[in-house]
């Protein structure tokens, strides 16, 4: 009997270690207890947790390019219907002036008139990745330019552009048109129209079939200064910012209170953010030139818009400029600087929105990731610094009151094997 009591007595102490060391482990987090690690598994998942990861930033690219090529299309429309209204009394300089408008829009014409000329304006984007991809094959010139691309290389991708922006000029003109012109007062035009209509600009190149339509060839030259003007400064504006941020993840890799993160997904997300930095800067800096182009493309093509002064009636577009130069004179004139910037609240919307898109897509990337590699809530990772013992492939002790309880444990059980 006396040995059973001993027995006992041994399981009971046992018993009452394995209670305390439970308890210690969901005590307040303010004090140093531990936390085991086979709970959630962090550190066998780390490998997991970065492979899927890298799909779903993969995933947030996409929602960054249908957001800049389709999202943002409601937005260009309002901008580009402000730039060649050249009568208007109302800039929409902000935001704010533009929202009324829309909303009687919406009212007489139903949410599609914002979506009018979506399909020509992909047609054409997808124009000039053809014409991009036809002129590579046959020249063998680079369709696109990094760090490492020779000076040589880098002028024959400059011709490349040069040639493919003059090619599509006429049928951006006919896009142009089909964006602006209102529902209410015109026909819907066809899914291929655009190609009709760009095919009979370009071939009348120096006698148009309309009135006060300038020539092709009156068109083409400012519009492949602008455009590879603008190219070029994209290109600039999206190195220097990609390098800034490559070079803060580089010299600052435990930023986050020691975290060790991936590099690779954190140079990902900095060229998200370098090209809508980039993007957004070239918009804002070439933003008068555009007007000035848009007003020439449409001059002579009969186009009716909606009035974004009441957001009600509509009005004919009945200019006559000779040129680049005295369509810039004449709306200097009539308008002043700020003729220049008219639609320029619709182009603040169209980034708000589309930062808004990508901070949404990041924070369902990040919630989709921790559901699916099980990991910690952020306040335990960061006082553990678990992220610093998962790089650590040689330790995997936590907290040594942990290791220190598990001995006396392991300690009493051996004795009373014996």
């Amino acid at each position: 009997s006396s040995i059973e009591g001993r027995e006992k007595a041994i399981v009971d102490n046992i018993n009452a270690d394995q209670d305390a060391i439970h308890k210690l482990q969901y005590l307040n987090l303010d004090e140093p207890l531990s936390l085991p690690l086979d709970k959630h598994k962090y550190i066998d998942n780390q490998e997991d947790d970065t492979s899927i990861r890298k799909y779903l930033v993969v995933g947030v690219q996409w929602v960054s390019l249908v957001t800049e090529n389709l999202l943002s299309h409601p937005f260009i429309v309002l901008r580009r219907q402000c730039q060649v209204f050249n009568a208007s009394k109302r800039y929409h300089l902000h935001p704010f002036s533009l929202l009324p408008s829309i909303v009687h829009l919406h009212r007489r014409q139903g949410v599609t008139t914002l979506w009018k000329g979506v399909g020509s304006c992909l047609l054409v984007r997808g124009m000039t990745l053809a014409i991009d991809d036809v002129i590579s094959k046959f020249t063998s010139w680079p369709k696109d330019v990094n760090s490492r691309t020779t000076l040589k290389r880098f002028g024959q991708h400059i011709i490349l552009k040069c040639i493919s922006i003059g090619l599509v000029v006429p049928f951006h003109a006919a896009s142009l048109v089909e964006t602006v012109q209102s529902d209410i007062a015109s026909e819907k035009p066809g899914l291929f129209d655009v190609f009709r209509e760009g095919s009979l600009r370009l071939f009348y190149w120096s006698s148009p079939q309309k009135g006060r339509m300038l020539p092709a060839w009156a068109l083409i030259g400012p519009s492949v200064s602008f455009g590879i003007t603008k190219y070029l400064f994209n290109l600039v504006i999206r190195g220097i910012s990609s390098r800034i941020m490559r070079r803060r993840i580089t010299l600052s890799p435990e930023k986050s209170g020691g975290k060790l993160v991936d590099s690779t997904l954190e140079h990902q997300n900095a060229e998200i953010y370098a090209s809508l930095i980039a993007m957004l800067t070239t918009e804002v800096i070439f933003f008068p030139i555009e007007t000035i182009l848009h007003r020439l493309q449409l001059q002579g093509t009969r186009t009716i818009i909606d009035n974004l002064d009441n957001g009600y009636a509509v009005v004919p577009i009945l200019t006559n400029y000779q040129g680049f130069v005295d369509c810039y004179q004449t709306t200097m004139v009539t308008e002043g600087v700020g003729g220049l910037y008219k639609g320029f609240g619709a182009m603040i919307l169209q980034f708000v929105a589309h930062v808004a898109v990508i901070k949404l897509a990041k924070w369902i990337v990040n919630q989709i990731t921790e559901v699916i590699s099980n990991r910690p809530p952020p306040r335990i990772v960061q006082y553990y610094n678990l992220d610093g013992i998962a790089g650590n492939s040689g330790s995997t002790t936590i907290s040594p009151s942990v290791s220190s309880t598990e001995l006396e444990v392991n300690s009493v059980g051996q004795s009373s094997v014996d």
